[in-house]
């Protein structure tokens, strides 16, 4: 492999592209603002602890696919592979643990150690959101509105949603029991990945996305039938609060999501423009014991893959977004035309507008041909005359079109604003 490549499962963001991540992202930060929601930034390692306790031993992630290493202290520390939970590590100083409301959203790369494919690397970038503190089940259906109102407003149409309940964990014993007896018989004719999670962890089994057990999946027992009426009543409000804002949704009773945290409401957002990998976009309502924490911090988010929402968006037709170009070019013929634009330049860009040239002598026709490179939206050839002048012609590069000016950086910036 070529040195100038990147390791497998990474990528570089080129500067072509970049203009329509910063479009995702600044988004994100206009969106979730009207929502209350305020940017919280976290390290992009944390103590190993805080994944294996956060999201539990027995998730895929955590037995799999994390990236683990120790520093020069022994310390066992891992690149994150999902937000939450250094996110609730986070906040878990603040008075959330008390039931008061904490709005935050993060941007950033995530992680993993995962067989690279379309829509799935091992460094990653997630645009997220949590509620932590407070538990409503009103607040899971704003939450995933909040969701739908970003998609739209980059214009990804057409999703699905799908939801489901995970109850709390007083109800799960009766579910995994059914769930037991249901897969028992099944076992040997299921991968050997849901034969060992029948032993550790047979939610795991229900997220199984291998063509062998999606039959014996499709026909197992409802676990929200064992759940209390509690449960039932939460999941009902949030459905109702779906309704009542015109929100379709499917109920999926196999909708498990891969991480132990969950409780009450779990959600997803699929898109068939992306082929196998359909879902874009995830979440739910959580509880999290993190180290050296008394009790839980409980909490409901969701994260949404920004290469997967890129991907969409190319599925659906929309162009990346342009590059900015230069406003104006100045051509400099002369050794002394060439100081004179230098500043000119200068101030220009300090009036906000955004100016090329090249900074050494060149022929007329080669400094026109930067600016058509650049794609620059107007140009203005300085010389001995001009500079004697103080007037120049001011091209406009569509159409050719010309017009005197003043040779002054208020005069050009007056006409291009």
């Amino acid at each position: 492999m070529s040195k100038s490549s990147p390791p497998p499962g990474t990528s570089d963001i080129l500067p072509e592209e970049a203009p329509t991540w910063n479009l995702l992202e600044n988004t994100a930060r206009k969106i979730f603002a009207l929502y209350g929601y305020r940017e919280l930034r976290t390290p992009i390692f944390e103590y190993t602890e805080v994944f294996q306790r956060g999201l539990g031993d027995e998730t895929e992630v955590v037995k799999k696919e994390m990236y683990t290493f120790e520093d020069r202290g022994g310390r066992s520390l891992t690149l994150r592979p999902e937000g939450t939970a250094g996110v609730m590590r986070s906040l878990s100083g603040t008075d959330a643990l008390n039931g008061v409301e904490h709005r935050v959203f993060y941007i950033g790369p995530m992680f993993r150690g995962e067989r690279p494919a379309a829509g799935r690397r091992r460094q990653f970038h997630q645009i997220g959101v949590e509620n932590a503190g407070k538990v409503s089940p009103e607040l899971d259906a704003e939450c995933i509105a909040m969701l739908l109102h970003y998609l739209e407003e980059i214009g990804i149409t057409g999703t699905t949603l799908y939801l489901n309940t995970r109850g709390v964990a007083a109800d799960r014993p009766a579910a995994e029991q059914a769930l037991r007896q249901y897969f028992e018989p099944c076992l040997d004719r299921m991968c050997a990945d849901c034969r060992e999670r029948f032993e550790r962890n047979i939610w795991r089994i229900l997220d199984c996305k291998q063509e062998c057990c999606r039959p014996f999946i499709e026909q197992a027992p409802d676990p929200a039938a064992f759940f209390s009426d509690e449960s039932k009543l939460y999941f009902k409000k949030v459905c109702d609060a779906l309704t009542a804002m015109g929100i379709e949704y499917v109920v999926e009773p196999r909708l498990v999501r891969g991480l132990d945290y969950y409780v009450h409401t779990v959600f997803e957002l699929v898109h068939p423009g992306l082929g196998g990998q359909t879902a874009i976009a995830g979440g739910g309502r959580y509880e999290l014991r993190l180290p050296e924490t008394g009790k839980p911090i409980q909490g409901v988010g969701y994260a949404a893959g920004m290469e997967r929402l890129l991907m969409v968006r190319e599925a659906l037709g929309i162009p990346p977004v342009p590059q900015e170009n230069p406003k104006i070019f100045l051509v400099s013929m002369g050794e002394r035309a060439l100081a004179f634009n230098i500043a000119l330049a200068a101030k220009l860009r300090k009036a906000g507008i955004a100016a090329g040239l090249e900074l050494e002598t060149k022929s007329l026709k080669s400094q026109m041909r930067s600016a058509d490179r650049l794609k620059a939206a107007w140009s203005v050839v300085v010389g001995e005359s001009e500079l004697e002048s103080g007037k120049a012609m001011l091209k406009n590069m569509a159409d050719s079109s010309q017009k005197e000016i003043e040779l002054t950086a208020d005069a050009l910036a007056k006409e291009l604003c």
